[in-house]
């Protein structure tokens, strides 16, 4: 599984080198091994860099265990780099050269993909799991007093939380309500030691709704689905589930985001868009989520001094006056430096279509 530390540190990879960067869709839903070892060959016969080329086919033919559905491989051989990642998400098959590894689609599959926290809950049990890249590791689970037990009678009658005696039902209640609580506690503990942006619920209409309501603020927040579903349910059976609500509930939050761009650009207030602006904020550091149409990319300068980005060529660079390089694509360059700075990138795909939104735009810190 790509993690938070591997993309760092492909985003902080330097080298004096040119890098190979490959994205190949290996799904088996699609093709056999033989069709896509042609298909990599193909992409890369005509490289210059011919021994990285060979490193990717080495590997392809040597290590790769075709396990997954998408493989991307980042190969700079005279600065002794090559790191692969199978992906269980398929990717765009494509091959880029460029003086440091090719992010963007990373940043596009983390985006749909990465980061999910989903939680199945009941009245006395909660399984938890991590959600990212197509992946499904169940890391925790709960199990609380026995609502069960606690209906089906013995014990005395007690008074209930509103002071009147309400018999079994009532204790069932509360403690139905107090192993939820209890449940929610630990999914925020969960949440927060695995970095979680976006949280799934899964279980009765009731039940979702109450532990919901006591998630601390900030997670309820973060919460974009809910589905129902048994608890006995199998690993696969949440991934599948997770993934449709998963990607439903990521459609319309990025339509949302981009709606909010437009709102903002326009009262000239925590949003711009169009590549000059967007480049100018990016550099400024003010992005808290750059927005990009999937496959956009442009021709731009880089400043060699203080990283300036422009769509045009200059000759010097107008904040620190330094030389000016061209680049085949700003767009990459910029989704770099917003990640680096700890900021999102949201991609949207092609067939969306969002008002006055086209190509890029940011939601601004300030």
């Amino acid at each position: 599984m790509l993690t938070d530390r591997d993309l760092q540190e492909l985003l902080d990879y330097r080298t004096e080198y040119s890098v190979l960067s490959v994205y190949l869709n290996t799904d088996p839903a699609e093709g056999i091994v033989d069709d896509y070892k042609l298909h990599l060959r193909s992409m890369l016969k005509d490289l210059e860099l011919k021994k990285d080329a060979e490193a990717v086919l080495r590997y392809v033919d040597l290590e790769h265990d075709w396990s997954g559905r998408g493989l991307v491989v980042f190969s700079c051989v005279e600065g002794d780099f090559l790191r692969a990642y199978s992906l269980a998400v398929p990717v765009r098959s494509r091959a880029r050269i460029s003086d440091r590894p090719y992010v963007k689609p990373l940043a596009d599959l983390l985006d749909s993909y990465g980061g999910y926290g989903v939680a199945l809950v009941d009245s006395q049990e909660a399984r938890l799991f991590y959600f990212s890249l197509g992946e499904l590791r169940e890391e925790e689970d709960f199990s609380g007093e026995s609502v069960r037990r606690t209906k089906s009678g013995g014990g005395s009658q007690e008074p209930s939380r509103s002071g009147f005696t309400g018999g079994q039902t009532d204790l069932a209640e509360d403690l139905a309500e107090r192993n939820i609580k209890e449940a929610a506690e630990l999914a925020a503990r969960f949440f927060s030691e695995n970095n979680v942006r976006r949280i799934l619920i899964g279980g009765t209409e009731d039940n979702v709704a109450l532990f919901r309501s006591l998630l601390p603020k900030a997670w309820q927040s973060l919460v974009v689905g809910a589905f129902p579903i048994s608890m006995r349910a199998t690993e696969k059976e949440v991934l599948d589930k997770s993934m449709d609500v998963g990607e439903l509930a990521e459609v319309r939050r990025k339509e949302r985001l981009a709606n909010t761009v437009v709102t903002n650009a326009a009262k000239e207030h925590g949003g711009v868009l169009g590549l000059d602006e967007t480049l100018k904020a990016v550099h400024d550091g003010r992005v808290q989520v750059l927005l990009i149409r999937d496959g956009f990319l442009a021709a731009g300068c880089r400043c060699s001094g203080c990283g300036y980005l422009s769509s045009q060529l200059m000759e010097a660079c107008p904040y620190c006056g330094g030389e000016c390089d061209e680049i085949p694509d700003a767009v990459e360059m910029a989704v770099r430096k917003v990640m680096q700075l700890g900021g999102e990138v949201e991609v949207l795909s092609r067939e969306q279509v969002v008002g006055q939104f086209d190509q890029i735009g940011a939601l601004l810190r300030y």
